[in-house]
């Protein structure tokens, strides 16, 4: 979805928080908003990190200062990150936990903007807060089995690498732990600011982009990038920019500061694709977004760069789409 305010990112630092599971994803969102600065775009994200004590020590016992108190209301928009602690088990016995705990009570993800993150057994928090009372989540495959008591009313998913929960994942969002804190928040990134901008967060962290078994398949924008090739990025990144530009192979190449030819080589080797087929993808990714928005499958066409309406249904069909898009509206 379309940029459309700046999200505050509150992450809740507890003694013993695993410095991977908040530090990962926070910096996925500090990288966000250099790349939306650098295209003359207001920040996507204020980060902020908060907790019952205003130094924490972390997971490898360098400790956290200058944590903010845990505040008496968050503004909407905001999103709450719960992050595990390493251990067979969480001690919700402690003062720190007790505290986050009772804070987290008087909150009501999916109102009032509020999205609740969890990662790993940051889960867990939210369970014995109650927050995942009748909701979908995931934790870490050591903690499963704890969730499952924690909050037997919550449809507990083992074996995903994250687990969206509410319309659009808007309420409760979940990952397993550790690296896929990364995933979860590259996939927060490419609803909130464009799949491009999660793109180039990715190629900027040298991630190569994953998902679970039973997830859908990954957005054309992400797919194919799972290389580290710099000049082919480059050309992705100006396509995923401007997908309705008269691209040509030649033009591409421009980009790339190499040969048409010598391009081409570097699409099949790299992203397993040739360069137009790479560009009809973009843009029938785009053609369907335009449709669900409630487009016209002409306005659609325009939209996506495709010169004909026969066009892009011949890329419906080649790229193996049911249906029309005429149907999608």
């Amino acid at each position: 979805m379309p940029l459309t305010a700046t999200i505050a990112v509150y992450f809740v630092l507890l003694p013993g928080s695993l410095i991977l599971d908040w530090a990962g994803p926070a910096e996925a969102f500090r990288i966000a908003n250099q790349v939306l600065k650098a295209d003359s775009k207001s920040a996507g994200f204020d980060l902020r990190f908060i907790g019952p004590a205003a130094q924490v020590p972390t997971s490898v016992w360098i400790s956290v200062a200058n944590v903010q108190p845990l505040p008496d209301a968050l503004p909407n928009p905001s999103w709450l990150v719960l992050v595990g602690m390493p251990g067979a088990g969480i001690d919700i016995t402690s003062e720190p936990a007790r505290q986050t705990i009772q804070w987290l009570q008087g909150l009501q993800p999916g109102k009032n903007g509020l999205r609740l993150i969890t990662i790993c057994a940051g889960a867990l928090l939210a369970a014995h807060a109650g927050l995942l009372r009748g909701r979908r989540a995931t934790t870490h495959h050591q903690h499963l089995d704890e969730l499952r008591l924690a909050a037997p009313d919550c449809d507990v998913v083992a074996n995903r690498v994250f687990v969206l929960d509410g319309e659009a994942g808007s309420a409760v969002a979940s990952s397993a732990g550790i690296t896929t804190g990364i995933d979860l928040a590259l996939h927060l990134i490419a609803q909130h600011c464009g799949a491009p901008v999660a793109a180039q967060v990715a190629q900027t962290m040298v991630v190569a982009l994953r998902r679970g078994p039973q997830d859908p398949e990954l957005s054309p924008f992400l797919n194919h990038r799972n290389h580290l090739h710099a000049a082919l990025h480059r050309v992705q990144d100006a396509i995923g920019n401007q997908p309705a530009a008269d691209w040509t192979v030649p033009r591409m190449a421009d980009v790339a500061h190499t040969s048409p030819r010598h391009l081409t080589r570097l699409f099949i080797e790299h992203a397993d694709i040739a360069p137009l087929q790479y560009l009809r993808r973009i843009r029938l990714a785009v053609a369907e977004q335009a449709l669900q928005a409630g487009r016209n499958v002409t306005q659609a066409a325009q939209l996506a760069g495709f010169s004909s309406d026969t066009q892009l249904r011949r890329a419906w069909h080649q790229f193996g789409r049911e249906g029309t898009p005429s149907e999608v509206r």
